[in-house]
């Protein structure tokens, strides 16, 4: 923990939660994003700013709603349960680490972020997918997002993908 800043309960709270999905639980209420904040010595959930399924009935586009919250002023760290499919037509469901860090941020809140990262990876064990953004180029789009998921994605929230043929 370099920066000293450590990782508040409730976001090891919502991260078990997100993790653990149980096939009886009422599907409305599944966490889908969750954007942390550094406040103070914590990082802790950013007041109101948990999305459950229910939150996005009336989103098109998950994927659209997820880049909406990427603040060109300010740092974040962001959980998002991304849903895609492959070509083998498989589903899939993985939580995607988003350390949100734009150009445009303060050098000082960069800084605090990045050294801070690694308290909170340490406490969202097993997350399998992880992303550095500083700009929206970097994964802004569904295409490059996608080969980041794996190979053979061919949707990201129901929309489809065409192969970026890195």
């Amino acid at each position: 923990m370099a920066s000293g800043v450590q990782v508040a309960d409730q976001v090891k709270d919502v991260y078990k939660e997100m993790k653990v999905v149980k096939s009886d639980a009422d599907q409305k209420e599944r966490l889908r994003l969750v954007i942390f904040e550094i406040k103070g010595r914590y990082i802790d959930v950013e007041e109101g700013k948990i999305f459950r399924e229910k939150d996005l009935e009336n989103v098109d586009d998950v994927f659209k709603f997820f880049l909406s919250h990427l603040d060109p002023k300010q740092c974040r760290y962001m959980l998002y349960d991304c849903h895609f499919e492959t070509k083998e037509s498989s589903r899939k469901e993985e939580l995607v680490f988003v350390m949100w860090a734009p150009d445009t941020a303060a050098i000082k809140d960069k800084m605090n972020y990045a050294s801070s990262k690694d308290s909170l990876k340490k406490a969202l064990t097993g997350i399998k997918h992880e992303l550095q953004m500083n700009d929206l180029s970097d994964y802004g789009d569904r295409d490059n997002f996608a080969e980041k998921m794996g190979k053979g994605v061919i949707k990201v929230e129901g929309h489809p993908v065409k192969p970026t043929g890195r």
